[in-house]
């Protein structure tokens, strides 16, 4: 419904939204969450069968997005290690590989990953969620950080490589479901009564993936930054964009995730 506009720029693609539901099968002792805790067995395979993935981490859960003409192959490569439903009038309807396997590609033999620069500013970011009630309390506030508050240039975002400090919100209303991520300065500007956080009220630190636009189509982006971090049993938010990727740890691991991040690009040299 928006109109044509010089200003905006669609993607050609459809893309369909995963949602990742546990089932309870975790190895004991598996404390991570967010993209790290669907490192191994979503966005590895997917990856290794050249399928683009857009990630969404919210407060609530993990989104993963494929393109919809992708769909044969994310079923197939998928169904081995889930069970796969597909939302039809709000039913749950069982999906199998014969109802897709038309179409299927057999994967090609993988090609090496462009390894991508990462970037860790000092900003401490907050992950945040809201009653749905709430929202008109704040929604003044929201609408001045969203479309109002200074944010540098994209000239002066890029030319830096080493920056002190960066700005970023999310906001996501998912079938109800408020997610926000913003600094921890911003968030002294809302009401502390109104926005909810974990029992721990961690604090989490960016590691940003890119050093031009990524755009949609490269695979194995998410997974090159989500290995590792699952491998060290590393919680992780992530949230893709089509500039940059942006990966939110807590605070008290960015020194550790720097350094595995920086061995991964050593040993991809």
């Amino acid at each position: 419904e928006l109109p044509p506009s010089e200003f905006m720029q669609v993607a050609d693609s459809t893309w369909l939204v995963l949602s990742v539901v546990s089932n309870g099968r975790e190895p004991p002792g598996c404390q991570a969450t967010g993209v790290t805790k669907i490192a191994r067995s979503v966005i590895a395979p997917l990856a290794e069968h050249h399928v683009s993935v857009l990630m969404l981490s919210t407060y609530q859960t993990d989104f993963i997005l494929v393109r919809e003409r992708d769909l044969p192959v994310v079923i197939h490569t998928l169904a081995g290690e889930f069970d796969i439903y597909r939302e039809e009038s709000g039913e749950c309807v069982p999906v199998t590989c014969d109802d897709v396997s038309n179409g299927f590609l057999k994967p090609k033999p993988p090609a090496s990953p462009t390894l991508h620069p990462v970037q860790s500013p000092q900003t401490r970011f907050c992950v945040l969620t809201v009653a749905p009630d709430t929202l008109p309390a704040i929604a003044t506030m929201l609408i001045d950080v969203l479309f109002y508050s200074h944010s540098p240039s994209w000239d002066a975002a890029t030319s830096s490589q080493d920056l002190d400090s960066i700005t970023f919100f999310s906001f996501s209303l998912i079938e109800g479901y408020i997610s926000i991520v913003m600094d921890a300065e911003t968030q002294k500007r809302f009401p502390s009564d109104l926005l909810l956080t974990s029992s721990t009220g961690e604090l989490w630190r960016m590691v940003r993936i890119g050093g031009q636009p990524l755009g949609f189509d490269e695979c194995g982006i998410v997974a090159q930054i989500a290995e590792p971090l699952a491998a060290a049993d590393i919680s992780a938010y992530y949230i893709s964009t089509f500039n940059f990727d942006h990966a939110l740890v807590p605070e008290e691991g960015i020194a550790e995730v720097i350094q595995l991040l920086q061995q991964r690009q050593e040993g991809g040299r």
